[in-house]
C-alpha cells in the first residue's frame, strides 16, 4: 500500500529513467552494508518448500526471477535477489560498450500497466561486466542468468562473432545463457530469428563456450511475441534438433493495439518495446504453441505481462517451468516477489500438488508427433 501511495504520488511524475537510477542506487547502497541483503534474503525470499524447481542443472528457491534489462552491468544481482526473486538474469550485455539510444527512452503508459522502452542495450560490454562478477565471486548470490545480444555497430554477418566473444567472456560466472535475438530496439536484431541465421549463431556461441570451458553451459534463446506461428514453430524445431536446454518467451512486443492510453500518451512514448498487462495473453499463446511443439523435452521460461500469482500459475500449468518479470515490479513494488511466491505456494498447495514443478504443463496438450518420430509417417 506504501508504495503504490509512493508511486501515484511522486515517482509516476519522474522521468522513468532517472526513477529506475534512483531506485536501483538505493537497492544498491542496502546491499553493499554487510549483512543487509542476507537479512533480506531471509524474509523476503522464497522459503516454502514446495517452490523450489530443478531446471537447467540448477535448484532455484522459487520459480520467478527477474528478466534481464534491470540489471544490465550486473551491479548488483544480489541486491535483487534479495527482494525475493528466485534467480536474476543481468544484461542484456554486448561484446562493445555502448551508450545505447538517445534519452529520454523509458516510458510508463500509467493506465495499460505497461512500460516501453527503446534503451538500445546500453551496456558497459562484457569485459568490463566480466571483470565485475569476478570480483563478485565469494559474495552470496542467486542463480544467475546472462543474457548476451549483438553489438549495433556490428554488421549482421558479423553477429555469431560478436555473440561468441562475449560468450566466452562471461561463461565462467554464468549459471546460464540467454542469446538474445529479439529486442526491437537494435536495428537488424530479430532478422536473427530466421533459422538460418540463428542456426550458425547458436553454433558459434556454443563453439566459445566449449572453448573457455563450459561446454555443458545451459544455452537458451529468447524470442519476441511478434513472431508469426510458423516462425515459432521453426525456433522450436530449432531448439530439439540442436539441443538448446530452453527458450525464453517473450521478449517485448512492438504492437499497439489494445490500450487504453490515449493517442498522444502512446504518441508521446514512441518507438519500441512494449511491456507489461497488454502482452499477457499473446504471450501465454506464444508459450502454449512451444509446449504443443517441444514438449518436456525444453525448458520454456514465460515472461510477459505476469502481475499476480494467478497470472504466474497459469503459465506453469501451460507449460513454464520459470518465470521472470520487470514491469510487475516497477508497477508492484519491492514486495512484488515475495507476493508472488507466497501466492504460488498457496496456489500449489490448493491443487493438492507437493511440489511447483509437479504442475508444470497439466494444462498443456501433448505435443504432437513429429514424422521422425511416428513410425507410421502420418503428417503430425
Amino acid at each position: 500500500m506504501f508504495y503504490q501511495i509512493l508511486f501515484r504520488s511522486a515517482l509516476r511524475h519522474l522521468d522513468a529513467e532517472k526513477a529506475h537510477k534512483l531506485s536501483f542506487a538505493a537497492l544498491r547502497g542496502a546491499a553493499a552494508v554487510p549483512g543487509v541483503a542476507a537479512a533480506m534474503g531471509r524474509v523476503l525470499g522464497p522459503r516454502e518448500p514446495e517452490l523450489t524447481v530443478r531446471a537447467l542443472g540448477q535448484e532455484f528457491p522459487g520459480p520467478l526471477g527477474l528478466a534481464a534489462g534491470f540489471d544490465k552491468n550486473a551491479e548488483s544481482p544480489d541486491g535483487l535477489a534479495a527482494l525475493g526473486f528466485g534467480f536474476v538474469e543481468i544484461g542484456t550485455v554486448t561484446a562493445q560498450p555502448q551508450p545505447g539510444n538517445p534519452t529520454p527512452r523509458l516510458f510508463r503508459l500509467v493506465q495499460d500497466r505497461a512500460i516501453v522502452n527503446r534503451m538500445g542495450f546500453n551496456n558497459e560490454g562484457s569485459a568490463l561486466v566480466a571483470e565485475r562478477l569476478h570480483h563478485q565471486r565469494g559474495r552470496r548470490r542467486p542463480v544467475l542468468g546472462v543474457n548476451i545480444g549483438k553489438t549495433k555497430v556490428t554488421p549482421e554477418a558479423e553477429a555469431p562473432a560478436d555473440y561468441a566473444t562475449s560468450a566466452r567472456r562471461l561463461a565462467p560466472y554464468a549459471d546460464y545463457m540467454v542469446v538474445n535475438v529479439s529486442s526491437p530496439n537494435t536495428p537488424g536484431l530479430r532478422n536473427l530469428q530466421g533459422v538460418e541465421q540463428l542456426r550458425p549463431l547458436l553454433a558459434a556461441v556454443r563453439e566459445a563456450l566449449a572453448e573457455s570451458g563450459h561446454a555443458s553451459l545451459p544455452l537458451l534463446v529468447k524470442i519476441a511475441p511478434d513472431l508469426a506461428d510458423e516462425d515459432i514453430d521453426a525456433v522450436a524445431d530449432l531448439a530439439l534438433a540442436e539441443g538448446l536446454d530452453g527458450i525464453i518467451a517473450t521478449n517485448t512486443t512492438i504492437s499497439r493495439e489494445g490500450l487504453s492510453a490515449s493517442e498522444d500518451e502512446v504518441a508521446a512514448a514512441g518507438a519500441g518495446g512494449l511491456s507489461g498487462a497488454p502482452l499477457k495473453q499473446r504471450s501465454l499463446e506464444v508459450l502454449r504453441r512451444l509446449r504443443a511443439r517441444v514438449g518436456g523435452q525444453v525448458t520454456l521460461v514465460a515472461v510477459g505481462g505476469i502481475e499476480t500469482p494467478e497470472d504466474a500459475w497459469e503459465r506453469i500449468r501451460s507449460g513454464a517451468t520459470l518465470v521472470q518479470g520487470y514491469t510487475g515490479l516497477i508497477y508492484g513494488g519491492p514486495l512484488w516477489p515475495r507476493r508472488i511466491h507466497r501466492g504460488l505456494a498457496r496456489l500449489v498447495r490448493a491443487a493438492g500438488y507437493a511440489s511447483v514443478g509437479e504442475a508444470v504443463g497439466v494444462d498443456a496438450p501433448a505435443p504432437a508427433l513429429t514424422l521422425a518420430e511416428d513410425p507410421a509417417g502420418r503428417t503430425a
